[in-house]
């Protein structure tokens, strides 16, 4: 559970970091925090399911021993983060398509 909170919490921060390095993919501060939330909820969900970073198999032995361990920590950061940027970066892209409309 504890990864899924940071990944979350990731994902609002690289959502945020896309929106504030390109202005023109900026959902405002409110939007790119929910959309990078949502993009590092889910694509750190999507990449542990498909096995790709190993995250599922990491959470399943830190929840056995009760806790997380650094890497966990850090691929949830990553995963978050990297999620979270790229669905802001691709919402952001497809409202200034259509603003350009």
């Amino acid at each position: 559970m504890q990864e899924i909170i940071i990944q979350l919490v990731a994902g609002a921060i690289g959502g945020n970091a896309v929106g504030a390095m390109a202005k023109n993919l900026s959902l405002g501060t409110v939007g790119n925090s929910i959309v990078g939330a949502l993009g590092g909820g889910l694509g750190g969900q999507l990449l542990a399911m498909l096995g790709g970073a190993g995250v599922g198999a990491a959470a399943a032995g830190g929840a056995a021993a009760g806790g997380l361990d650094i890497g966990l920590i850090l691929q949830s950061l990553a995963l978050g983060g990297g999620g979270g940027g790229a669905l802001t970066a691709i919402i952001g892209k497809a409202k200034d398509m259509l603003a350009k409309r």
